[in-house]
């Protein structure tokens, strides 16, 4: 009677854990999402997306657009991007997003290119060591609304603290997004917080996939 007392608890758990973790990363999406704060920074970063010769993408303007916008209302005195390239590319989607911001005004001292990461965790790793290096410690994020909560839980674990300003531009606004990228980011932030910050690079830009598939060493 024991041994099948046991078994049911245990499968009992297992199932309301089943139930609870989605639910859990979707309302922390949503949140971050739908209720952005947004304060006075040291630095604002864009985090990279796709870029094509140099010239942004759609989704990568969008965040080009809001960190102009907040930079342009005196939020922060300074611009990192971050993003290093494809295979084959000729230039990084930091670069290309320098370039943008320089075309629209921007002063090019006021702007730094990270050519890193081509994934969130990797570009968050490397913009955090610069705002060290440079002892500032408060950054806003631009980024897609749905990625949100996962690029401000990577910072503050990085040691920097983070907000996030997103997009109202672009392909990614809140209006443009549906559920598919909000299920997707759900799983990528879970599967952050429970083996991500362990050690296991769960990888969220892989070639051809559009949702976290990948574990990688």
């Amino acid at each position: 009677m024991f041994l099948f007392r046991w078994i049911r608890r245990t499968i009992t758990v297992i199932v309301i854990l089943a139930l609870i973790g989605p639910a859990y990363g979707i309302s922390q999406v949503w949140r971050a999402a739908n209720n952005p704060i947004v304060r006075q920074a040291d630095v604002i970063v864009v985090l990279g997306t796709a870029q094509l010769n140099g010239k942004p993408g759609d989704a990568l303007e969008g965040r080009l657009v809001e960190a102009k916008r907040i930079y342009d209302l005196g939020y922060a005195p300074s611009i990192i991007t971050v993003g290093a390239g494809a295979p084959g590319d000729r230039t990084t989607e930091a670069a290309s997003g320098k370039y943008w911001l320089r075309t629209k005004g921007v002063s090019s001292r006021k702007i730094t290119a990270i050519a890193e990461g081509r994934d969130t965790l990797t570009s968050t790793k490397a913009y955090a060591e610069v705002m060290k290096k440079r002892y500032v410690s408060d950054v806003i994020v631009v980024t897609d609304p749905f990625h949100c909560a996962r690029a401000i839980k990577m910072a503050n674990d990085q040691g920097v603290l983070a907000t996030c300003s997103p997009v109202q531009t672009g392909p990614n606004t809140l209006d443009n997004s549906g559920y598919r990228y909000l299920i997707r980011e759900a799983a990528a932030y879970l599967a952050y917080i429970t083996v991500g910050r362990r050690g296991i690079h769960v990888s969220d830009h892989l070639p051809g996939a559009d949702i976290v598939t990948k574990v990688l060493p």
